[in-house]
C-alpha cells in the first residue's frame, strides 16, 4: 500500500509537471493544503519536506512554501565567473555587496594567495542572486596590489571582466566542496532557516602563468543550486 504521503507527494508533482502550479508560485498554507486532501497536518508536512529536498518546491522564510526554479549547474571544470554561469541559464545575475575591506593578509590567505607576511588583500563578502532568488553568501580575497588600480565597481560587479579587459589571462581553478549547515547569519542572507543544508566551496583561481589571483569560500543553498562533472 502506498503510503498518503507519498500519494500526495506524486498528485503535487504531476500539478507542477502539467502547468497548475507555474515556477514561483505560492502554494496555499499547509492547514489548507491538508484539509483539501483530507489528512493530518504531519502527513502533508512530510510529502512537502520530500518536494523540498528534491529541489521541486523550496521554503522561504516567513513568507510560505514555492515552486522552484530550475537550479542553477555549474560545470566543475575550468574557471568562469558566477556572472558567466547564470548568465548561460537565461537567468538575471545579480549581487548585494556586504562589506569590502583591506586587510593584512590571514595565515590562510598567504598560503592560498602565495603571499609575504606583511602583504594585504581585498576581502569583499557578497550575497549573489540569480533572477533575485539568492544562492551564495561570498567571501572572497584577492591581493590588494593586485587591484589596486581598479575602483570598487570594477571589482565588485564584474571582477573577471575587469581583469580580462586590463590584459590578465586567467586560467585554472582548485575548488574543494563540502556540506555544512547555515549559521545564523548566512541564513539570514540567504532568506533560509538557520541550520539549512549549505553547499560549501573553497575556490583558488590561477592566471595562466600559475599566479593565484583569488581565494572564495562560498555558502550555495543546496537547494536551489548544484555542481556537475564532465570528463573529456
Amino acid at each position: 500500500m502506498i503510503p498518503a504521503y507519498i500519494k500526495i507527494h506524486d498528485h503535487i508533482k504531476k500539478d507542477i509537471e502539467e502547468g497548475i502550479w507555474k515556477i514561483g508560485d505560492r502554494l496555499p498554507s499547509e492547514r489548507d493544503l491538508a484539509d483539501d486532501f483530507g489528512v493530518s497536518r504531519m502527513t502533508l508536512r512530510q510529502a512537502i519536506s520530500l518536494l523540498v529536498e528534491e529541489g521541486v518546491l523550496e521554503r522561504r522564510v516567513g513568507s510560505g512554501t514555492y515552486v522552484a526554479s530550475k537550479r542553477v549547474q555549474e560545470k566543475m571544470r575550468g574557471t568562469t565567473s558566477f556572472t558567466e554561469i547564470v548568465t548561460s541559464q537565461g537567468k538575471t545575475p545579480s549581487s548585494q555587496l556586504i562589506s569590502f575591506q583591506k586587510k593584512l593578509a590571514s595565515d590562510t590567505e598567504r598560503r592560498y594567495l602565495k603571499l609575504k607576511a606583511d602583504e594585504t588583500v581585498i576581502r569583499m563578502e557578497r550575497v549573489r542572486y540569480a533572477d533575485k532568488l539568492p544562492l551564495v553568501f561570498e567571501v572572497a580575497s584577492i591581493p590588494e596590489r593586485l587591484i589596486s588600480s581598479f575602483n570598487r565597481t570594477e571589482i565588485t560587479e564584474h571582477f573577471f571582466k575587469t581583469l580580462t579587459e586590463n590584459g590578465y589571462q586567467i586560467g585554472k581553478s582548485e575548488q574543494t566542496i563540502y556540506a555544512k549547515v547555515a549559521n545564523e547569519k548566512v541564513s539570514k542572507f540567504l532568506d533560509v532557516n538557520k541550520g539549512h543544508a549549505i553547499l560549501g566551496l573553497t575556490q583558488v583561481s590561477y592566471f595562466t602563468d600559475g599566479t593565484p589571483f583569488e581565494y572564495v569560500r562560498s555558502q550555495y543553498v543546496g537547494d536551489r543550486f548544484e555542481f556537475y562533472l564532465e570528463n573529456n
